[in-house]
């Protein structure tokens, strides 16, 4: 049983999803903190200082807590948008990334190129061609 719980959680994605928590909760405090201390007294601001965690309306001797509500949704989508924002930022990066991937050709993938059209070029060859052609490739295979 030991042996299968290790090699469970030693598996890749098991570590991957772990590392992912510890990121997300650490980025988790830095959105947090942008909530409560930038975003949140600028949309005070914004709304006549208006706070929204006061607002309540009374019904009887219940509170119904709606500034609550409202703040859970203003914390909601401003979290939303700068996951996005930073998401975006990260695919931005890779895709510069990728570009210069793609600017250096692959050596493998020119001589597969070459190749082909080598075999192409061959089908339009007579047979007399095609056969010094293939003691060409068997000489040169023959040095190495």
């Amino acid at each position: 049983m030991w042996s299968d719980f290790k090699a469970f959680a030693l598996k890749g994605n098991v570590l991957d999803l772990a590392v992912a928590v510890i990121i997300g909760t650490a980025f988790g405090k830095i959105v947090t903190s942008l909530v409560e201390n930038i975003m949140m007294p600028l949309a005070g601001i914004l709304v006549s200082g208006v706070d929204f965690t006061n607002l309540k309306y009374t019904v009887r001797k219940a509170d119904v807590l709606y500034g609550e509500f409202i703040q859970s949704v203003f914390d909601f989508i401003v979290i939303a948008v700068s996951i996005f924002i930073f998401i975006r930022i990260i695919a931005k990066f890779r895709g510069e990334k990728e570009q210069e991937k793609e600017t250096k050709p692959d050596e493998k993938a020119e001589l597969l190129k070459e190749i082909r059209d080598l075999l192409k070029k061959e089908d339009k060859l007579t047979p007399e061609q095609k056969k010094k052609i293939t003691i060409n490739i068997s000489s040169q295979s023959k040095k190495r």
